[in-house]
């Protein structure tokens, strides 16, 4: 093809007759005049005046998404077949180049939504519980703030030491998402941790059973935490279960959590528990992710128990 052609990008309006019309076409267009083609118009009034002409839409998904426009081929009288192969084999990589970009593009916007929910879930997950017994232990120091000072006090202690925790869960959730203790210590004694709080928080009869687990990955010690984290707040606030008992195991490649408890009990089918608990949702795709499974065992009156079972990696 010769060097000293004219190329002329598109798309252009629809409007603009015969190059707008080849938008709406697949094939390319070859011709010594493009003057003489009964669709051909002028525009604007101060566009260059055209003869020999090759237009070649750039075709992605069976549609037209562009083109190239070529005009006025230099030292020839019109362009050749070897021309439009060549701008042909040019569609076609524009073609590959702008689907490629509108792919990242869709890819960064769904990372986006991924990362959005991620950070929701987490929140919930995270923040969401210590503010959720300090809510706890506020109602127990105001309890006893004219019947038992000493014990009022404790609380407010308790306070002060879970407001610290809900800083350090905000700094987590900023960085990684991992909390700090998790990641040194391991699942066991940080669940172990956790169970203590909110037992002492609660007032409930919560129990803690770890025999047979053996220590696995950070990722997915990480996220049975948290199922464990929404699965306990849930028994708490939701069942109103005076025991609640978790069990951990792992063996056979297969990791066991259980959390049961003696409360009043739902209907897991129920889709406006989905609306109203985003933690049901929540620890179901934290089981997902991880390539296992969440099952939800309940009644009304005869309690809940969450079983979860994924894999070691």
């Amino acid at each position: 093809m010769d060097d000293d052609l004219v190329a002329r990008i598109g798309p252009l309006p629809r409007k603009h007759g015969l190059l707008g019309a080849m938008l709406l076409e697949t094939k390319p267009y070859r011709t010594t005049d493009i003057r003489r083609d009964p669709r051909f118009q002028w525009w604007p009034d101060a566009h260059p005046r055209m003869t020999s002409f090759l237009g070649v839409p750039i075709v992605s998904r069976g549609k037209v998404i562009g083109a190239f426009y070529l005009a006025d081929k230099r030292g020839a009288a019109e362009f050749t077949q070897a021309d439009q192969e060549t701008i042909e084999m040019l569609a076609a990589h524009a073609a590959v180049a702008i689907e490629n970009a509108r792919l990242y593009a869709r890819s960064r916007e769904l990372s986006v939504v991924e990362e959005r929910n991620r950070l929701a879930r987490d929140l919930h997950d995270s923040v969401v519980q210590t503010l959720f017994s300090i809510s706890l232990t506020a109602e127990a120091a105001a309890e006893n703030l004219t019947l038992d000072p000493g014990k009022a006090r404790s609380e407010v202690e308790n306070l002060r030491d879970l407001a610290r925790e809900a800083l350090q869960e905000a700094r987590d959730l900023i960085f990684e998402l991992r909390p700090g203790s998790l990641e040194l210590e391991g699942l066991v004694p940080t669940l172990q941790k956790h169970v203590d709080v909110v037992r002492r928080i609660s007032q409930k009869d919560v129990t803690l059973s770890t025999a047979g687990y053996d220590r696995q990955s950070s990722e997915l010690e990480k996220e049975l935490f948290r199922i464990s984290q929404e699965a306990l707040n849930n028994a708490i606030k939701h069942a109103d279960a005076t025991l609640i008992a978790i069990e951990l195991t792992s063996g056979d490649g297969l990791v066991l959590l259980t959390i049961a408890d003696d409360g009043v009990g739902f209907d897991p089918s129920d889709p406006q528990i989905r609306t109203r608990r985003l933690g049901v949702t929540s620890m179901e795709e934290r089981a997902e992710e991880l390539g296992g499974s969440l099952s939800i065992q309940s009644h009304s009156g005869v309690g809940t128990r969450v079983q979860v079972e994924v894999p070691i990696v």
